[in-house]
């Protein structure tokens, strides 16, 4: 079992919003996850991140693997660097 940090879509059709969520990679994209960290909006401009940045570097600390996208989130919001100057 590996446990990833990823994107869940959700909204209609050309509208789409994203949770950033942890769950299991045998789980389906949109299906089950473990726990909701935050939102991700890239239709807004700035995009809108909203992260729980406490649970978020707790996964990091546990194991969880970030997709490449919500690393590149985790960058620019400057949690990818906090993590890899804790570990």
């Amino acid at each position: 079992m590996s446990v990833k940090i990823r994107l869940a879509r959700g909204g209609a059709k050309k509208k789409a919003f994203y949770q950033v969520v942890v769950a299991d990679d045998r789980f389906p994209r949109d299906g089950r996850c473990i726990d909701r960290l935050g939102q991700y909006d890239p239709r807004q401009d700035p995009p809108m991140v909203r992260l729980d940045e406490e649970r978020v570097l707790e996964w990091l600390k546990k194991g969880a693997q970030p997709t490449d996208t919500v690393r590149q989130i985790l960058s620019a919001r400057g949690l990818w660097s906090k993590h890899k100057q804790s570990a």
